[in-house]
């Protein structure tokens, strides 16, 4: 009698499910620090299901010592248990090789990148990163003077000073006043409001920790904070209306860059480089950060090219060819070589950028990027002559033909 019931009770016992169905309940399990599903991220790579209900899943974590492990352990086998044909969950670990390590990287990048969160800048805006691979290219004093001249050329750019450590943007356009937060209707906290500078027809508006902080105060911060303070900037500013964002970014590849590429996924990187063959392999570093998350290179600019002395000699003063090499090695436009002259850092010290109202091979230079980019690189699109072309147009104007069919009918 006692092998009958057992015969009877094991009859039904609910079936054990599929691996597919496993797998299913898997692409609910997110990795917290990736931020997407272990599924997608191909971290189970085998999944058994005995006859007995035994699940055995294999996960492969991208390093032994991840401290998510367990985590990660406890949401696996709370889900797959609630099945009732599942009498036990196995989990076996495994390491990502290098090349696995890269592919999820990538994935994981790809997902934050689609699921970008909102910030204050407006989908119409041109957002251009100014990058490089290391300090002392002249990287913030190109940004200032370019987002100086696309004013001149009548848009309201906005500046983000993203160098949170090494903030000079300030100085550079000559505004010390400190920014303010105010109230704005449908905001439910004060949005801060960026200073602001009248260039001819055109408007800077401007963002940095050094409208916040004294000159010579050093910030302290940690990579975390310093993301955190470059979000604020995005989603707790009144940026109002924008033609072009341009964002000096910090030098490297770190926090602060991963940070903007999840944050502001449609931004396209322009890369500062010096002459010097050297620091043009460093540059590399900035484009290739920008390949690994999803971003569009649109162009290198070579600053602190040539001198040219009063009898008219060219003097390469920091070697030639990089930025050149740097194009061609990335297959990005050489958009202009800024020259060595003392006006350009005689107008960063003055709080006037050369580009505004200065003469000479500098200023001339800044010009015409800033004439390239509002022309051919990144025109300002009217978002009132926008031309449905998408597939939601074409949608839209075939449920109407539907209708009219219709109508005609009646």
């Amino acid at each position: 009698m006692v092998s009958d019931a057992t015969s009877t009770g094991q009859a039904r016992r609910p079936a054990p499910p599929t691996p597919e169905e496993v797998r299913g309940v898997l692409e609910s399990v997110i990795d917290p620090e990736l931020g997407a599903d272990i599924v997608s991220l191909g971290m189970v790579p085998s999944v058994e299901v005995a006859d007995d209900g035994v699940v055995t899943v294999e996960i492969k974590l991208t390093i032994s010592g991840c401290p998510m492990r367990a985590d990660i352990q406890k949401e696996v086998k709370d889900r797959v248990e609630l099945h009732p044909g599942v009498s036990k969950v196995a989990i076996t670990w495994g390491e990502m090789n290098a090349e696995e390590r890269s592919e999820v990287m990538t994935k994981a990048r790809w997902n934050a990148r689609e699921n970008a969160p909102d910030t204050m800048v407006p989908s119409t805006c041109n957002v251009l990163a100014i990058a490089s691979g290391k300090g002392g290219v002249g990287k913030s004093s190109v940004t200032v003077n370019l987002a100086a001249a696309l004013a001149g050329l009548g848009h309201t750019v906005g500046v983000l000073d993203a160098d949170i450590w090494g903030f000079s943007v300030p100085r550079l356009l000559g505004i010390d006043e400190r920014m303010e937060a105010e109230r704005v209707d449908g905001h439910d906290k004060p949005l801060i409001i960026p200073n602001e500078r009248r260039v001819g027809d055109g408007l800077l508006k401007v963002v940095s920790t050094g409208f916040l902080v004294g000159e010579d105060t050093a910030l302290m911060w940690r990579g975390l904070m310093l993301t955190k303070a470059v979000e604020q900037f995005l989603r707790d500013v009144q940026w109002g209306e924008l033609d072009y964002l341009l964002i000096d970014m910090p030098p490297g590849t770190g926090d602060v860059q991963m940070g903007l590429a999840r944050m502001l996924p449609k931004t396209d990187l322009l890369v500062v480089t010096t002459p010097a063959l050297a620091a043009q392999k460093v540059a590399q570093r900035a484009a290739d950060m920008a390949k690994r998350s999803f971003l569009k290179v649109v162009g290198v600019i070579e600053n602190m090219s040539a001198f040219t002395d009063s009898a008219g000699v060219e003097h390469a003063l920091f070697g030639s060819g990089g930025g050149e090499a740097l194009a061609a090695s990335i297959g990005a436009p050489l958009l202009g070589q800024i020259p060595i002259e003392p006006s350009v850092s005689a107008g960063g010290d003055a709080g006037d950028p050369v580009s505004i109202a200065g003469v000479g091979p500098a200023a001339d230079v800044f010009r015409s990027i800033a004439e390239h980019i509002s022309t051919e690189l990144a025109p300002v699109v009217d978002p009132d002559q926008v031309d449905m072309a998408g597939c939601t147009a074409r949608l839209f104007e075939t449920v109407d033909a539907a209708f009219a069919e219709l109508d005609a009918k009646a």
